[in-house]
């Protein structure tokens, strides 16, 4: 009962936070999230039950302003309402659940980050 609250919570705490909307572009396998004109990406691949994680890239023109973390926190929890797991290929989201253990749980494997 206390995991239920604890997932509904981490929900309903992100949807109120959020500001940046990030799209599922099935067709090119990545997260899309335009900020200030700029898109920003999280290319996956699919495998059965899974998503990995392959690659974060955020334009020059906005580091520093945590994009690439909110796309995460999007994405994770857009990967734990579908009910798959995720393998952490690129070394951004590798670090980012590591930082964040909350994102354990829905983790294909669970190698900490090098």
């Amino acid at each position: 009962m206390l995991s239920y609250i604890l997932y509904f919570y981490r929900v309903l705490t992100y949807i109120v936070q959020t500001e940046m909307q990030v799209i599922d572009n099935k067709e090119k396998n990545r997260f899309e999230a335009i900020v200030d004109g700029h898109q920003a990406i999280i290319e996956y691949s699919v495998l059965p039950g899974v998503l990995s994680l392959n690659h974060t890239e955020v334009p020059e023109a906005l580091g520093g302003r945590g994009v690439a973390s909110e796309m995460a926190e999007s994405v994770l929890l857009a990967i734990e309402l579908r009910g798959l797991k995720v393998k952490p290929v690129c070394p951004f989201i590798k670090k980012y659940i590591y930082k964040h253990p909350e994102w354990k749980s829905i983790l294909a494997n669970e190698k900490p980050p090098q």
